[in-house]
């Protein structure tokens, strides 16, 4: 298995389709119906990726996002965010505030799990890279290190 995608959706028949898409690309997959469940699940187990609806019985979409990005140990969470809302003001906002991905309904389910592995690339990427102080920076991959983001001359091994 790839990975664990957990869903926060409120209507089962979404849900379901965005669950079984994920699972037939070799995802683990969780659903939850309410931001109030989602929280107490995440307190115990990190997901690799959320897809988040913002229209929730409980709680506002964007503000489980700001939650999720704002917290020490969450804020490494990619987040997709899965919404009828399609207003270009909400697509900015929710991308400001730290989603990775926005993805209006009516979705295609193949697009959805295509940007899903794309957004869990790109941050398998940056767990190889090391920061520190914001001057040094170590690409473990490609065995090259940055100093104030222009590449050193010489490398490591």
């Amino acid at each position: 298995m790839k990975g664990l995608i957990v869903i926060v959706e409120d209507e089962p028949d979404i849900a379901e389709l965005v669950s079984h898409h994920l699972k037939k690309a070799g995802y683990n997959t969780k659903v939850f119906h309410d931001g109030f469940s989602f929280f107490n699940y995440i307190t115990q187990s990190i997901p690799d990726l959320v897809i988040l609806d913002l229209m929730l019985p409980d709680m506002d979409g964007f503000e489980i996002c700001k939650e999720i990005k704002k917290n020490e140990k969450w804020k490494n969470i990619p987040v997709i965010i899965l919404t009828v809302r399609n207003k270009e003001e909400d697509k900015i906002f929710g991308l400001e505030i730290g989603a990775d991905d926005y993805v209006r309904k009516p979705f295609s389910p193949r697009e959805l799990v295509a940007r899903v592995n794309a957004v869990l690339r790109r941050y398998a990427e940056r767990k190889n890279i090391i920061e520190i102080w914001k001057i040094l920076k170590i690409d473990i991959n490609k065995f090259e290190v940055f100093v104030n983001n222009e590449k050193n001359k010489f490398a490591f091994c």
